[in-house]
């Protein structure tokens, strides 16, 4: 299995193999860097990692103990995703952030288990965000079913309110990730009267001539897309081929980069998607990482991806983690923390306006208050769109609840399920 580790990453390993004092704050970057869908992994692997640079170099970590971030090649495969866990976590790790549905699912059970805290912001297994059967995993700030709620919420605020009638298109990565919203988006087709058809890509994505010939053929008002990486570009050119009105092309948060638009050129203007936190670089975090990080040689990657939407999400990540991190160590008293504890903190990590202000990232994200039972956090998103002359994002809307009477019942029976399935005693009583 082919592995990468950061130079700090390694001497800690390498200290802990010796018998020396391991690092106390392991936090793994499960990465990839190659293959069709790293144009969505290289950018959030880099914010990821540099945010932590940022804390490391800035403050001297968190809490007086230094961050290390090895990083493993994954490649967005499932089995070396799992490789991956199984070979760092026994370097201290305290939790673990996949960026992948597929390996989340394979990896909730090893966590449980194991007793590390994952987090999945914005993807993974949407019903994890009932923490009363999911004690381990995280996905706030938002989950796909929330996307894909905003996404109708927003349709019918264009629409006057009214979608019967209307014809709304999913095209969809063929699997569990993509897979994601279609029971969502069928129970709010039968609330709201809209016909939902589905249009599956097999991974990973670079043929879709019949998908687009379909849309030309029946003419929904709407397209969805659960795409990621190549896919994701790929579509993009294909709607631009058969000249379907870009505005109402909407993508989720992980069809919405530069990485995306970009190759279609004018073409892509006018597309959106949605995303649960700011877009562009005006914000005070970045003068910081300029400083500490980018002009001090220490970046992790090329650096042309700093300041991209998928880039940004990576840092925002990393900066969930970090604040979880200061939370667990404030509650136990101790810089040294272990990952139940850190499971803690995650539960009671509280994000507000102030501290989001603080941290050089104003009004870049909702605030949320995590509990014992509420691991997935408000749900809200917003709208942005693509302007191609300029090459940048607008958000066009503030952020946008989902629907949260179609939504709940659905969290409660699918995690239901699953703690049926594997004799889980609900908690948090």
């Amino acid at each position: 299995m082919k592995q990468t580790f950061t130079m700090l990453a390694a001497a800690a390993i390498a200290a802990s193999a010796a018998g020396m004092a391991q690092a106390d704050l392991v936090v793994p970057n499960l990465s990839y860097r190659t293959g069709p869908f790293a144009a969505g992994g290289i950018p959030y692997a880099d914010g990821f990692s540099d945010y932590f640079t940022l804390l490391n170099e800035r403050d001297g970590g968190i809490g007086g103990e230094k961050i290390v971030v090895p990083e493993c090649e994954t490649a967005y495969n499932t089995e070396k995703g799992v490789e991956c866990y199984e070979s760092t976590k026994g370097s201290g790790a305290l939790i673990y952030n996949p960026l992948s549905t597929g390996i989340t699912y394979q990896l909730i059970p090893r966590v449980t288990a194991d007793k590390i805290p994952m987090y999945t912001p914005g993807y993974g297994r949407t019903s994890a965000a009932n923490g009363k059967v999911f004690e381990w995993v995280f996905n706030y700030p938002a989950n796909y079913w929330d996307g894909a709620s905003v996404a109708i919420k927003y349709l019918l605020q264009e629409n006057g309110g009214d979608l019967n009638g209307k014809k709304v298109a999913l095209v969809y990565h063929n699997s569990a990730y993509g897979k994601e919203p279609i029971r969502t988006l069928e129970e709010l087709s039968k609330k709201h009267g809209f016909t939902l058809s589905l249009l599956p890509v097999d991974s990973p994505g670079q043929e879709q001539k019949s998908q687009w010939l379909q849309i030309r053929r029946d003419k929904p008002d709407y397209v969805l897309m659960w795409g990621w990486g190549v896919m994701n570009a790929v579509a993009i050119q294909e709607a631009a081929n058969i000249r379907f009105p870009m505005e109402n092309f909407i993508g989720i948060w992980w069809s919405g980069s530069e990485n995306d638009v970009n190759p279609a050129g004018d073409g892509a203007n006018g597309y959106k998607a949605l995303t649960f936190h700011g877009v562009g670089m005006d914000y005070p975090v970045y003068d910081d990482l300029k400083t500490y990080v980018y002009d001090a040689g220490k970046k992790a990657g090329a650096g042309d991806q700093i300041g991209s939407a998928v880039y940004s999400r990576g840092m925002y990540a990393a900066m969930v983690v970090a604040e979880a991190i200061r939370t667990t160590q404030a509650a136990v008293g101790s810089s040294k923390i272990t990952p139940p504890q850190l499971r803690d903190g995650m539960e009671a990590l509280a994000l507000t306006p102030e501290r989001l202000a603080e941290l050089g990232l104003p009004n870049f994200g909702q605030p949320f208050q995590a509990t014992c039972a509420d691991h997935g956090g408000p749900g809200a998103a917003m709208i942005k769109q693509w302007d191609a002359s300029a090459k940048k994002w607008n958000l066009i809307t503030d952020f946008i609840e989902p629907d949260h009477d179609v939504l709940d019942p659905l969290v409660l029976e699918d995690s239901a399920a699953y703690a049926a399935e594997n004799k889980i005693a609900e908690r948090c009583n």
